[in-house]
């Protein structure tokens, strides 16, 4: 069966005083109906780009190739007007800030109830009381009262919350969230992921996750693909490629996460972080573009490009060397990151 949305050898080029430089290179991935797949990584390696290439809103010069399909339509090909329709209405978006994806003057009833007024035709009483629902969906209370009030009177994760109603506020079927978590507390970062994976259940919806923090992707992902330098590590079963990553970026993004445990156990080491940094646009090394900072790499790791390969059902890695399972470096704890 045809995935929702299926990304095939994706390349974005984006203008730099050197020229054109690769921004994504070559990144292929699905998404089901109902499925939640997250995307993870360092600054820079590309998530946020996948995203805004979906939505067709890349930067004045940007160069695409490769293919988007989206319930069977070619977005990178589409015009103009008709992505401008299709965003919103089919795919909508959550990013990682709502204090400025919300309007600070406009009233939460007036920036919910527009998407549904221009996208579903609905007259100003039938959008009013389809936002009075959505917000209790998403659990604000006195949703009645929240209409008249202004982002501003929110908590950060009520903020959060709100955003997320104006992206579903059109019934879209696939919700990019980017970093939705990011800005805000341990446990209103639990409540918006439950409410994540509440609306998937209930609605069908699929969700793209956008995020630096596996720990994230172990609580509401289905599968995961790991990038780095616009490119594709790892990917596969959460269960899979959290508890036994193969790729050493991989294991070192969860080698970075704070143990539990640290601080009532001196053996255990609170954070271990990956050495050295991501390369910039436009300075991405030959071979793996991790090498550098790979301590399993070997000498072709500098000069031959690996692409993503099946090491099990469903699981790609892009490391020829595989050397986590040659050389048999400790995996993870058989439970994910909470």
């Amino acid at each position: 069966m045809e995935p929702l949305l299926r990304v095939e050898d994706l390349r974005v080029d984006l203008p730099t005083r050197r020229g054109l430089r690769p921004a994504v290179d070559g990144l292929s991935f699905d998404v089901a109906e109902g499925e939640i797949v997250g995307i993870a990584g360092e600054s820079g390696s590309g998530k946020t780009m996948t995203a805004m290439t979906l939505l067709g809103l890349l930067p004045h010069g940007a160069r695409t190739s490769g293919s988007a399909r989206f319930d069977g339509r070619e977005l990178l090909s589409l015009p103009r007007r008709q992505l401008r329709d299709l965003r919103g209405r089919q795919i909508a978006m959550v990013s990682q800030d709502p204090s400025t994806a919300l309007h600070p003057i406009l009233p939460v009833g007036t920036q919910v109830t527009e998407h549904m007024r221009h996208h579903l035709g609905l007259s100003k009483s039938a959008a009013r009381a389809e936002a009075v629902d959505l917000l209790a969906t998403v659990r604000i209370p006195d949703p009645e009262r929240a209409l008249g009030a202004y982002p501003g009177q929110f908590s950060g994760g009520m903020r959060q919350r709100i955003a997320i109603a104006v992206a579903l506020a059109a019934r879209p079927r696939l919700l990019l969230a980017d970093e939705p978590t990011t800005a805000l507390d341990v446990t209103v970062q639990a409540g918006i992921l439950r409410l994540l994976d509440r609306l998937r259940r209930e609605r069908g919806l699929a969700v793209l996750v956008i995020t630096h923090d596996l720990g994230v992707m172990s609580a509401v992902a289905d599968r995961v693909a790991v990038m780095y330098a616009g490119r594709l590590a790892e990917s596969g079963p959460r269960a899979e490629v959290l508890a036994r990553p193969r790729h050493p970026y991989t294991r070192g993004l969860l080698d970075a996460l704070p143990h539990p445990e640290a601080a009532d156990d001196p053996a255990r080491v609170a954070l271990r972080p990956i050495p050295g940094s991501p390369p910039s646009l436009g300075e991405v090394p030959a071979g793996c573009p991790f090498h550098p900072r790979c301590a399993f790499a070997v000498p072709a790791c500098a000069t031959d490009r690996p692409e993503p390969l099946p090491v099990t059902a469903g699981h790609l890695l892009a490391c020829p060397p595989d050397p986590l399972h040659r050389t048999g470096a400790a995996p993870a704890d058989e439970e994910a990151p909470a």
